[in-house]
């Protein structure tokens, strides 16, 4: 494709609606997509620090600071003293340990409504291009 602006506006775009519309559906649950990313990577991976929550996320420092102020006074998550006085570690209150289930069914059944129109085939395909996008390899010299 000559015109990779084309492409990545669609993505953004898709992205954006995506966000959107995920919104919506936890709005019920007093969540937002961004905090729904955190809880889901507090379930899949456990206690964790808050740098590694960012690092895992890809999102910066203030950002998932800020977002885990936000879980932690609407009693998500609670923070506690690292293995230093500088480390915070994350984990999981009871409340969310109760609710995720019920909002993960949810939020699965938003995510096969996204991609209804793709064979698993396609979906599997899909998540290998994504993966690959912004990976340098040897060949290309970088």
């Amino acid at each position: 494709m000559e015109n990779t602006n084309k492409l990545f506006h669609l993505l953004y775009q898709k992205t954006r609606l995506m966000s959107k519309e995920l919104n919506e559906h936890l709005q019920k649950h007093d969540l937002y997509s961004s905090q729904w990313t955190i809880l889901y990577c507090l379930k899949n991976n456990g206690p964790m620090t808050q740098s590694d929550i960012w690092r895992y996320l890809l999102v910066e420092a203030p950002t998932i600071t800020r977002t885990l102020v936000k879980l932690e006074e609407s009693g998500w998550v609670k923070r506690s003293q690292g293995s230093d006085k500088r480390e915070r570690l994350v984990s999981l209150t009871e409340k969310a340990i109760n609710t995720l289930p019920i909002i993960e069914n949810e939020v699965k059944t938003f995510e096969q409504k996204m991609v209804k129109h793709l064979s698993e085939e396609e979906q599997d395909y899909f998540f290998h291009l994504l993966n690959k996008l912004g990976v340098q390899t040897n060949e290309e010299g970088e």
